[in-house]
C-alpha cells in the first residue's frame, strides 16, 4: 500500500511540474525583449543579428512549440546554455549547488539543534522567565530581515572586532584550510540559522502546547511515567509533525539558495546565481533553477509523508 501511495504521488507530480515550468517559460517569453533582452542595448549587435539569433534559437516559433522543444531537451538532460558564460546550464548549477548545500545544510542542522530543545523547554515551562525571553528573541529574530541582520553582523564582527571576514568562501590567494573556510562560514551561517531557528521555535512551542494538554498525556502521567519519557517519547513525536511540514516546505527554498544571505556575504551559491541570471536576462539558467526547485518541492513533500508515518504509526498510506 505504501509503494502504491508513493507511486501515485510521483505520478501526480508530473502535471504539477508541467504547469510550473510552462508558466515560467511563458513569463520569460513575455519579458521586454524576451530571452534576447540582454542583447538589445549592445551597440555591437545589430537588429539583424538579433533577428538571426531569434531564428536560430527557434524563438520566432509559437510559444507551445518552443516549450515542447525545451521540455524534450530538459528530460534528456540538455538544459540549454547560459547566454552570459556560454556554458551548459547544468554545469553552472552543479558548480554552485555544493556551496549552497554547504551553507544551508549546516544552517538548517544548527537551527534544528537550537530550536528543538528550546521549543520543548519553552512549552513545558510556559510563562516562565525562560519562556518570556525565548518568545521575545524569536519575535526579534523573525521580524529582523536577513539583509539587515547580515549587515549588522558584518559591521560588528568584521569591521569593529575584525574577528571574521565579511564575505566569500575563502581568502583569495591563500591555500585552502578548514579554519579559514569555517571563519568565512560563521557569519552567513549565523544569520541564516538564527532566522530559521526563530521560526521553528515558534512552531514547535505552539504545537507542544497543544499536545501536552491532550488526554493521552494526562493518562501517561497518571500511570507514573517519568516526565522525560512523556515529553520526548509521547508529546514530542506528535508535536513534531507540524515542524516536519514546515521543514519540508523550507527545504526547496533553502537548497535553491538563500538569496539575501548569499548576496550580503558574496557567497557563490544558487541564490546568487539566480539573482545574477535574472538581472542579466539569462533565462536558460532561470528556467533550470525553477525546474529544480519544483522537483525539490515534490521530493521534500514525499519525504515529509514518510516521516509522518514514522512519527505517528496511526497514519496510513491508503
Amino acid at each position: 500500500m505504501r509503494y502504491t501511495f508513493f507511486l501515485r504521488r510521483l505520478l501526480s507530480a508530473i502535471p504539477v511540474m508541467f504547469i510550473i515550468t510552462f508558466a515560467t517559460f511563458v513569463l520569460m517569453q513575455m519579458l521586454p525583449g524576451g530571452p534576447l533582452a540582454a542583447y538589445e542595448n549592445n551597440p555591437e549587435i545589430s537588429q539583424e543579428d538579433i533577428e538571426r539569433l531569434r531564428h536560430e534559437m527557434g524563438l520566432d516559433r509559437p510559444i507551445p512549440v518552443q516549450y515542447w522543444a525545451w521540455l524534450k531537451n530538459f528530460v534528456r538532460g540538455d538544459w540549454g546554455y547560459s547566454f552570459a558564460t556560454k556554458r551548459p546550464v547544468l554545469d553552472e548549477i552543479w558548480d554552485r549547488l555544493p556551496n549552497t548545500i554547504y551553507l544551508t545544510g549546516l544552517s538548517l542542522i544548527l537551527a534544528l539543534i537550537i530550536a528543538i530543545p528550546v521549543g520543548i523547554i519553552s512549552a513545558t515551562r510556559q510563562y516562565s522567565i525562560f519562556d518570556h525571553i525565548t518568545t521575545t528573541l524569536t519575535y526579534v529574530g523573525r521580524s529582523m530581515p536577513v539583509y539587515y541582520s547580515g549587515l549588522l553582523l558584518i559591521i560588528i564582527f568584521s569591521i569593529w572586532l575584525r574577528w571574521f571576514p565579511s564575505g566569500g568562501m575563502h581568502t583569495l590567494g591563500k591555500e585552502f584550510s578548514i579554519i579559514d573556510s569555517l571563519r568565512h562560514l560563521f557569519l552567513p551561517m549565523l544569520s541564516l540559522s538564527t532566522l530559521i531557528a526563530a521560526k521553528y521555535v515558534r512552531f514547535l512551542r505552539t504545537s507542544m502546547l497543544e499536545v501536552i494538554h491532550q488526554d493521552y498525556i494526562r493518562t501517561a502521567a497518571a500511570k507514573g511515567l517519568k516526565d522525560r519519557i512523556i515529553i520526548y517519547k509521547h508529546a514530542f513525536r506528535n508535536a513534531a509533525i507540524p515542524l516536519v511540514t514546515v521543514v519540508a516546505i523550507d527545504l526547496p527554498v533553502l537548497f535553491a539558495g538563500a538569496l539575501f544571505t548569499e548576496t550580503v556575504y558574496s557567497w557563490p551559491g544558487m541564490g546568487r546565481l539566480f539573482v545574477d541570471s535574472a538581472t542579466r536576462f539569462d533565462y536558460s539558467i532561470v528556467m533550470g533553477i525553477v525546474a529544480a526547485i519544483a522537483f525539490l518541492v515534490v521530493l521534500s513533500n514525499l519525504i515529509a509523508d514518510v516521516i509522518y508515518g514514522i512519527l505517528d504509526p496511526r497514519i496510513t498510506y491508503s
